[in-house]
């Protein structure tokens, strides 16, 4: 398949491409494909029908990991945004810049480079610093939620495939995770990264 082709050696997709991929992988029989889809549109589009849908799918009523925040919302946000973000705070420096160039006899003092300063570090944080979330999505069943990166670690929660998480880092095998409000690890080969 092309879409499939597409983003699995581009990493190229639309919207309404996973949609597509999503509804031909449940025609198909294949829940777990289409369950990833889903969650690959909900981190470009977070709407509650797709969390219902992923439900539907996997026949679980009590998925975790699609909750967003107030927090983690305006930052999906600026995530959307960054480009333009960058390219105004980049706008405003080189503005900036001329201007300190056409007055720079009335410039000699240090606070009127300042606003020069500032929009120069704010087009270099959000340039470099303005990255979503690494998401992943629970694909092994049964998958072990551990406290610890090994296998004689405390038992968190065992869980079937559909739920999300939040990747923190990585350690050998494992990925720390955020699992509701504490850290946990999980096998990589348990899940797929969106």
């Amino acid at each position: 398949m092309i879409y499939q082709d597409l983003l699995e050696n581009e990493g190229a997709f639309s919207p309404a491409m996973l949609l597509k991929m999503a509804f031909v992988a449940e025609g198909m029989g294949d829940f777990a494909k289409a369950s990833f889809y889903l969650a690959k549109y909900y981190d470009q589009n977070p709407n509650p029908r797709v969390i219902t849908k992923i439900k539907t799918l996997t026949e679980q009523g009590n998925l975790r990991g699609y909750e967003m925040s107030d927090w983690e919302r305006l930052m999906k946000f600026l995530t959307d945004l960054q480009l333009e973000i960058t390219a105004l705070f980049s706008l405003a420096l080189v503005v900036s810049l001329i201007l300190l160039f056409l007055y720079r006899q009335k410039a000699d003092h240090m606070k009127y480079f300042l606003p020069s300063l500032l929009f120069m570090l704010l087009a270099f944080l959000s340039n470099n610093f303005l990255n979503g979330p690494n998401t992943a999505i629970v694909t092994g069943t049964p998958t072990l939620i551990m406290n610890q990166p090994t296998a004689g670690g405390k038992l968190l929660d065992l869980v079937d495939p559909g739920h999300r998480v939040i990747i923190k880092s990585s350690k050998d095998i494992w990925y720390e995770v955020t699992w509701g409000s504490s850290k946990a690890f999980i096998k990589k080969e348990h899940v797929t990264r969106l």
